[in-house]
């Protein structure tokens, strides 16, 4: 493990020109499926600025695109980013804050905005890339980056897999030995991130003029209780010992005083980390909704549309077991650096698609972006929870260093404790 630790601190790139690439792409955000700017960057960069030796291969699920390294004998290692944002209007007030509108899947303008990290994962994947093509004398085997769209949609790992990422006969790329994705740098064995499950349901009612509601059929009334009643599942039908969220997230039912609408639209999202649990749900979900539907007197019953649906993520044992030796021997314990038992991610991914799809084990990692300085006062004063803006909020934000060169140490190291030469 020592030598991976040297090679990491002799190899790793300046950092000054990966920190104006981290602004450019957090000043530049797409949305999920359409990230086309943010693809042509990364292919770009890869050939021109790292090494011609990538084999770059583009429009894999869309946008997605796998570079591959080869370097003589050995395992194939896949690391991913993903690369997609957010419909978030930015309000960090950075000078390379988002100004970035698009239209989202429905034709609606929306501002856009880097949120949830994904523009340091691409920046650190890529000087990781620098770092591994300038050690690849110490190493062998094949190197297979994934840069992923479409991961806020849960839709983009599957997608690439699905346009025949493997398939020998269209894209054709090696089937990796170990996937990473870069996620405070810790490891865990388990259990590492919730399932995930998101839809938007109508409810149907009859809409006219407010004043006359014996006229009407409120889909407005319909919806309230149905909300209420949806927030039971968790607190009256799931054991305490099991874990679950069910929030809605979103309710649309008109925009005037004195006009009630036909449809009320509800917008639903649900994490378990059981798989039981999660199918016990969905049953719940539809009953309630159905009977509250029914109940209001609806003119037809509820529409269901399911728009996300995450995988359950949980590492393997060996496969982090490895990490962990490489993660310790090379991040400082003494600095709070590395942790065997990093939190469970709040969120959901799609990233065990690209192993579980041709049946490999793989091990997801994550890292924090906070300053320290800001941290340390904040838990001083027991406000960590207020005051530290979370993932998808509008004044998310990773301090660039040290969170840069963690991400990309941690995507070498990663790669190397596999593909050191013997």
């Amino acid at each position: 493990m020592a030598a991976i630790h040297e090679l990491v601190e002799k190899h790793r790139p300046d950092l000054t020109s990966y920190q104006e690439l981290y602004k450019y792409f957090h000043a530049n955000p797409e949305l999920s499926n359409q990230e086309f700017e943010t693809a042509a960057t990364i292919a770009k960069h890869l050939k021109e600025k790292i090494s011609s030796d990538f084999d770059v291969r583009t429009g894999i699920g869309g946008t997605g695109i796998a570079a591959l390294l080869f370097n003589g004998e050995g395992p194939t290692v896949l690391l991913r980013a993903d690369f997609d944002a957010l419909p978030v209007e930015e309000r960090t007030g950075l000078p390379y804050a988002s100004k970035k509108r698009m239209k989202d899947a429905d034709g609606v303008e929306k501002p856009v905005m880097h949120a949830c990290g994904h523009d340091m994962h691409i920046s650190s994947l890529l000087a990781a890339a620098e770092l591994l093509v300038s050690a690849k004398d110490s190493w062998a085997g094949t190197l297979l980056l994934a840069f992923q769209p479409a991961e806020e949609r849960g839709t983009g790992a599957q997608a690439m897999v699905d346009d025949g990422m493997y398939d020998p006969k269209k894209h054709n790329v090696p089937i990796p030995d170990m996937p990473y994705r870069a996620g405070v740098i810790g490891t865990r064995r388990g259990l590492c991130a919730s399932s995930a499950d998101s839809m938007r349901i109508v409810i149907h009612g009859r809409g006219g003029h407010a004043s006359m509601p014996d006229r009407l059929i409120d889909p407005v009334v319909m919806a309230a209780s149905t909300v209420i009643k949806l927030q039971t599942i968790v607190s009256r039908e799931i054991d305490p010992w099991d874990t679950a969220v069910v929030t809605v997230a979103s309710i649309q039912a008109g925009d005037a005083e004195n006009i009630v609408v036909d449809d009320a639209k509800i917008s639903l999202d649900v994490r378990c980390i059981n798989p039981a649990t999660r199918e016990k749900i969905r049953k719940s979900i539809k009953r309630i909704v159905d009977a509250e539907s029914m109940a209001g007197n609806a003119v037809k019953e509820p529409t269901y549309t399911i728009t996300r649906s995450f995988p359950l993520t949980v590492n393997d044992d060996e496969v982090t077991a490895r990490l962990e030796e490489t993660f310790s021997a090379h991040f400082p314990v003494d600095k709070h650096n590395y942790t065997t038992e990093v939190s469970k991610l709040g969120g959901s991914e799609d990233f065990p698609n690209l192993a579980t799809a041709v049946g490999k084990p793989y091990s997801f990692f994550m890292y924090g972006g906070t300053s320290p300085e800001v941290w340390d006062k904040y838990e001083a004063e027991g406000t960590l929870s207020e005051k530290i803006p979370i993932n998808h909020s509008s004044l998310f934000y990773p301090d660039i260093m040290p969170t840069l060169q963690v991400a990309i140490d941690g995507y070498a190291a990663g790669a190397l404790t596999w593909l050191l030469k013997k």
